[in-house]
């Protein structure tokens, strides 16, 4: 009996040994001061993919146990959007979701690889094109040299060309002022007769109000309308068509070589859903935008068919003449030509 009690006494304290052992190191990340990132994104708050990177940094919290903060900053809270690269790499800020593209002064391969212009007409294309046809890569390679990791993309959808006056064709383009940022639509727009106009995206509202502008490419319809453009420039072309540019979430290679495999894993995941998440969400805004367009004085105007093929075919031109900016711009445009087959986009 005593042999019996005794065994019995040994396994009740080891099991509360154990139990408390692994009470103890199971939350021992959760003791561990929280890594906290700065992000600035490209948008105003109001704008809907801002309102969906904030709900994403919510998500990372939840999802990390709190062990990674990031704490979003709307376009221009830290620093001009055109210089969120450099905050990144000088440390000011660790992460940032931006349009690739605002760095293509240093690399042209930026704005080839992410607003390639007339070229897909849903997002998913882009999006598959990112993750399985090599365009994640080819962005990473980019960043490389920055010190710099794209731990995803998104897409907010086809963008709309808000304006003052209607655009319906090409010829409307002629004697046109319209605001673009760096990139081959720059280069389309005068092609096709208009006069460019380079603003960052705070400034777009007032250059249209005091007619410096006369349109305005920025995005689509629903977050043009967010923004407040279509207060002073009315017509609108929808369904969108010309431009489809990718956002990224990237931060300081630093940073993330630091961050454990079970959190750089839970922000690669939750990119992906974030990523689909803003594409639904702006998509059912558009779709409401045009549905109240006609009771709220905005005029939306689709495109014929072969004005669009008119307007693919001069972007098609200037896909062969980036070509040899460099080998990595040149590599951008080739790989989405031969998914652009695939899809029978083109020849």
């Amino acid at each position: 009996m005593r042999t019996k009690r005794s065994s019995a006494k040994r396994f009740i304290v080891g099991a509360v040994v154990l139990m408390v052992a692994a009470a103890l190191a199971a939350p021992a990340y959760a003791q561990q001061a929280p890594i906290k990132w700065k992000a600035q994104t490209l948008w105003s708050a109001q704008e809907r993919p801002h309102k969906t990177f904030e709900d994403f940094c919510k998500r990372v919290k939840v999802l990390t146990n709190g062990r990674l903060e990031i704490e979003p900053y709307p376009a221009g809270a830290i620093v001009p959007t055109n210089e969120t690269l450099t905050a990144l790499q000088s440390n000011v800020l660790q992460a940032m979701h931006v349009w690739p593209g605002y760095a293509s002064g240093r690399n042209p391969a930026f704005a080839a690889l992410c607003d390639f212009i007339f070229a897909y007409e849903s997002p998913w294309e882009i999006d598959a094109f990112m993750h399985y046809r090599g365009g994640l890569e080819l962005l990473r390679e980019l960043y490389k040299p920055f010190g710099a990791y794209t731990v995803g993309v998104m897409v907010w959808g086809l963008e709309s060309w808000p304006s003052k006056k209607p655009i319906r064709n090409m010829e409307d383009f002629k004697g046109l002022k319209i605001r673009e940022p760096q990139g081959m639509e720059s280069e389309f727009m005068a092609k096709a007769g208009a006069s460019v106009v380079v603003l960052p995206g705070t400034e777009i509202f007032s250059a249209l109000d005091k007619g410096v502008i006369d349109a305005t490419n920025w995005a689509t319809a629903s977050i043009n309308t967010q923004l407040g453009l279509t207060q002073v420039a009315p017509y609108f072309t929808y369904p969108g068509f010309h431009s489809m540019p990718i956002g990224d979430f990237t931060v300081r290679q630093a940073d993330w070589d630091k961050l454990p495999a079970d959190i750089k894993q839970i922000l690669t995941s939750a990119c992906r859903e974030w990523a689909w998440d803003t594409i639904q969400q702006v998509a059912m805004d558009d779709a409401k935008i045009a549905f109240e367009a006609k009771a709220k004085g905005l005029t939306p105007i689709a495109w014929a068919p072969e004005e669009r093929a008119k307007a693919r075919k001069i972007a098609q031109e200037i896909w062969q003449g980036w070509k040899g900016k460099n080998e990595q711009t040149k590599r951008a445009i080739e790989l989405q030509e031969a998914w652009l087959r695939e899809l029978g986009r083109i020849q």
